[in-house]
């Protein structure tokens, strides 16, 4: 072959194989583009799939969820206050009274399913007023497990009713028949009558209120008559009570604490200051029938709301605004 036939073929050689090269750079080119487009796709894609995987919850499961949340916290705080109830109620069990009681009678063990309609009710949430009265009526309480429970206020108006046990020991004067009692405890009836007249219906009343008593036994000689219990029963049946209240004032977060009568007042002011509770104590006078000058008071309950600046919580056409 002449040295210019070779030239040639080596020359047309390299141009091949720069062809090659360049080839084999362009597939090369090529593959990294698709797979760059690849991996650009799959990102879309996962982001897309992402996007259906995770749907935005609708306004209903939000509202569902929320509704749920509030159940949750409503039961807790009811069950919590049946809790510090009881735990009371054990404590109290350890005690002994003078011989002169005779007859202790707790509707929050005899009464324990009307009572706790009562708390799972009307106690599912915070509270900015607390109303205490002193222990159970014979006629009250005693008889329905409500404080200042009034057979026909507990019935028709709370809506409250079911069966009642008995104390383990009756008197033959105050025999527990439940909501079969025809005798009414006028203080409960007058109570409750004065916030169904303010407040139209219940709900209202709660919305920003509790009633509670701060003792739950009633204490009894052997003629029936209601004793308060003196000496070291007493100190002990107070510091129980009063760590009771304590607890319950701050489960609900109460503002105000109103007590029912001078006793339950009193009893109000010790407890906040041994829990160091920043809470205002009020009174109201007890609607007991047998006190003096008590014939009006209904009227004179609602000046005494009004000149505390607490009626507008009551009032049942600015119950919402509050």
């Amino acid at each position: 072959m002449s040295h210019a036939k070779r030239t040639r073929a080596k020359s047309d050689d390299l141009s091949s194989e720069k062809k090659l090269k360049r080839s084999n750079s362009n597939d090369v080119d090529y593959m990294t583009q698709i797979q760059t487009n690849l991996r650009i796709k799959n990102v879309d894609i996962k982001e897309h799939t992402s996007t259906i995987s995770e749907p935005v919850p609708d306004k209903k499961a939000k509202e569902d969820t929320s509704e749920h949340v509030i159940s949750t916290r409503s039961t807790f705080i009811s069950d919590r206050l049946l809790s510090i109830e009881q735990e009371l109620c054990t404590k109290l069990q350890d005690i002994t009274f003078p011989s002169s009681i005779q007859y202790i009678y707790n509707p929050l063990e005899y009464a324990s399913e009307t009572h706790a309609m009562y708390v799972h009710k009307y106690c599912t949430g915070i509270k900015k007023i607390l109303f205490v009265g002193m222990n159970p009526g014979p006629w009250g309480m005693s008889q329905t497990g409500v404080p200042f429970g009034e057979i026909n206020m507990v019935r028709d108006w709370l809506k409250i009713s079911g069966p009642v046990g008995k104390p383990s020991k009756e008197h033959p004067d105050r025999k527990v028949i439940g909501f079969q009692c025809t005798r009414s405890e006028v203080s409960g009836l007058r109570l409750w009558s004065l916030f169904r007249e303010l407040c139209g219906n219940p709900e209202n009343f709660f919305q920003n209120a509790y009633m509670h008593n701060y003792c739950p036994l009633a204490f009894m000689d052997g003629k029936a008559r209601n004793i308060t219990p003196a000496g070291d029963g007493q100190k002990i049946l107070h510091a129980a009570c009063d760590k009771s209240l304590i607890d319950i004032i701050q489960l609900l977060k109460v503002e105000i604490v109103i007590g029912i009568g001078n006793y339950a007042e009193k009893r109000a002011q010790t407890a906040v200051q041994t829990g160091g509770l920043s809470v205002q104590v009020m009174v109201l006078r007890h609607p007991s029938p047998r006190a003096v000058g008590n014939q009006n008071w209904n009227e004179i309950a609602k000046q005494r709301l009004n000149e505390l600046e607490l009626l507008k919580y009551f009032d049942n056409a600015s119950i919402t605004a509050v």
